[in-house]
């Protein structure tokens, strides 16, 4: 067995303490001892929350990981400019969304938050350092940070490229055990050493055959390749849960043995509402910009019907609700399970619970909402974003429930939109019993027992599965 490289003394600095920058770096400083680990961030109430007991995101096996570390190598601050100047490393793990506005709006990364590290790198360090892209970014932005940081810093900076591939839910897992680290670099001297700087870091954990290093271009552009490839295959699998709702066929069986074929395999086959999170729908899109910006138009729409197709999935799904319903839901009560964009996360970004609360509230149904860990401010804060709405007109039609008793209570339909395992173990007769009759059940994830609710009867839609034939599918 070959013993871990030492690297004593060895200062890394992370800007973001986000959902890549927090657990990145703890798991870092969890197999790095001997290595001092500091993130910083402007946001003094985030910082505060590390800092604290109860951590500012949810992630199984995160908590444990900080407090062991927490006050040896790992530390949370405020002071940015304390921690670039101190770094040896420094990684950079700030939001890039879609713009929303400008050249490129719908489609291209805004990297703003970016650029603002970068020249507060460039002002503040006053010994070489190696920058690493933790965010996800645009091929050809290291390029783009490297003029930023030279054309305005006092010393040498090293860029490279570390895209990370976690799962919400899984990151701590994937963390420790990663199907590969992928490091871009410059290929001249000083780049190739910091290229190895970085690779014996992760050496102390990730054996060296699934360190892979390559150019930064091949590098920044793996990421968003990775991630178009596997959301292509849950909208390729959405697609044919259409076809099977309209033949009769069962896409859990369809994806069992289309998945068997060891060329194709199991994963990512799982018909659903949509997929959502920070990165998937972005990171295609910005895929989509790059290839348009390239003059690449046919290669552009390829990938753009990926996102076509999940949007469509989830007008689906609501249509599903409304026409069942006896085509109108305006007034009637719909208890929505779940609200994070997937189980053991409290993330919500482009989770299609969103837009099902928009659709239903457009159509003026009465929702009620059950999460058992996205905050109340949060689902506030996307539904008034999402339907253009101040607070008091969305609650008007929503109220936030402390259980998905509460809000199936009265209720007409059940929809399900995160597979929450506790959603398994519900006492169906109990909800059965208090909801209005027929009783309704729209399974977004294909996570229930759909034979024994309509045992109980329950008239229940599943995703791909043989519609129930009490169910209304006379769309008006």
């Amino acid at each position: 067995m070959v013993s871990p490289p030492k690297q004593n003394g060895l200062r890394i600095c992370c800007i973001g303490a986000g959902y890549v920058g927090g657990p990145t770096m703890a798991m870092m400083a969890h197999k790095c001892p001997e290595v001092t680990v500091t993130i910083v961030d402007i946001s003094v109430p985030r910082i505060a929350a590390w800092n604290s007991d109860e951590l500012p995101i949810y992630e199984p096996g995160l908590d444990k990981v900080v407090k062991a570390c927490r006050g040896k190598n790992l530390f949370f601050s405020t002071d940015v400019d304390q921690g670039i100047r101190d770094g040896d490393i420094i990684f950079v793990a700030v939001n890039t969304p879609t713009k929303k506005v400008g050249l490129g709006a719908g489609r291209a990364a805004d990297l703003t938050y970016w650029e603002l590290a970068a020249r507060r790198i460039a002002s503040v360090a006053e010994s070489p350092k190696v920058v690493v892209e933790k965010s996800t970014v645009p091929i050809n932005t290291a390029e783009a940070i490297s003029a930023v940081l030279h054309g305005a810093g006092k010393t040498r900076f090293d860029i490279l490229s570390n895209p990370e591939f976690l799962a919400e839910g899984t990151a701590m897992t994937d963390l420790d055990n990663p199907d590969r680290v992928l490091i871009g670099g410059n290929m001249s001297e000083s780049g190739q050493a910091a290229v190895a700087k970085l690779a014996d870091v992760y050496a102390h954990w990730v054996p060296r055959e699934r360190i892979l290093t390559t150019n930064v271009w091949s590098s920044e552009l793996s990421k968003l390749v990775a991630n178009s490839f596997l959301a292509q295959r849950v909208s390729s699998i959405n697609a044919v849960s259409a076809i099977c709702e309209a033949s009769g066929a069962d896409v859990d069986e369809v994806a069992r043995a289309v998945g068997m074929d060891s060329r194709i395999g199991p994963k990512f086959l799982k018909a659903s509402v949509g997929f959502g999170g920070s990165c998937f729908q972005k990171d295609i899109l910005n895929l989509v910009y790059l290839c348009q910006s390239m003059g690449l138009p046919d290669v552009a729409e390829y990938f753009h019907s990926v996102v076509t197709m999940n949007d469509r999935q989830k007008e689906r799904f609501v249509s599903r609700i409304i026409h069942g319903l006896f085509n109108t839901v305006t007034g009637k009560r719909i208890a929505l399970l779940g609200f994070a964009f997937k189980k053991d996360t409290g993330d919500t970004r482009e989770s299609a619970a969103i837009e099902i609360c928009r659709r239903l509230i457009e159509e003026r149904a009465s929702v009620c909402i059950y999460d058992p860990k996205v905050e109340a401010n949060q689902i506030w804060m996307d539904l008034t974003a999402a339907t253009r709405l101040d607070k008091t007109e969305v609650e008007k039609y929503v109220t936030l429930c402390d259980s998905a008793y509460e809000a199936a209570t009265g209720a007409h339909a059940l929809a399900v939109a995160t597979e929450w395992d506790e959603f398994k173990g519900l006492d169906f007769v109990k909800i059965r019993d208090g909801m209005v009759k027929p009783s309704f059940l729209f399974d977004g994830r294909n996570v229930l027992d759909h034979d024994a609710l309509r045992k109980l009867g329950y008239i229940v839609y599943a995703i791909g599965k043989p519609l129930d034939p009490k169910l209304n599918t006379n769309f008006c």
